[in-house]
C-alpha cells in the first residue's frame, strides 16, 4: 500500500483518522475504489465503513440509480 503525507495547519482540526475517512469515502463515491479497498484504507471491516460512512454524508447507496434500487429491493 502506498504512503501519503499531508501537512495540514495547525488551527485545523483533523486527526488521521478523520482525513482518511474523509478521502476514502470520497474516492469511493467517485467510483475510484471500491469499498473493500475503501475499508481497508481506515482499517475498517466492511461492514463497520458501512455503518461509520452516515457519519461522513455518505452511505453505500450512492451509485444506485432508482431501477437498480427497485430490481435488487424486487429480487429480495
Amino acid at each position: 500500500m502506498k504512503s501519503l503525507s499531508f501537512q495540514v495547519p495547525d488551527q485545523i482540526d483533523l486527526n488521521e483518522y478523520d482525513f482518511k475517512m474523509a478521502m476514502a469515502v470520497k474516492l469511493y463515491e467517485t467510483g475510484k475504489i471500491s469499498i473493500g479497498q475503501a475499508a481497508d484504507i481506515v482499517n475498517l471491516s466492511k461492514s463497520s465503513l458501512i455503518d461509520v460512512m452516515k457519519n461522513y454524508g455518505s452511505s453505500i447507496l450512492f451509485g444506485y440509480s432508482t431501477d437498480d434500487l427497485k430490481n435488487d429491493l424486487e429480487n429480495a
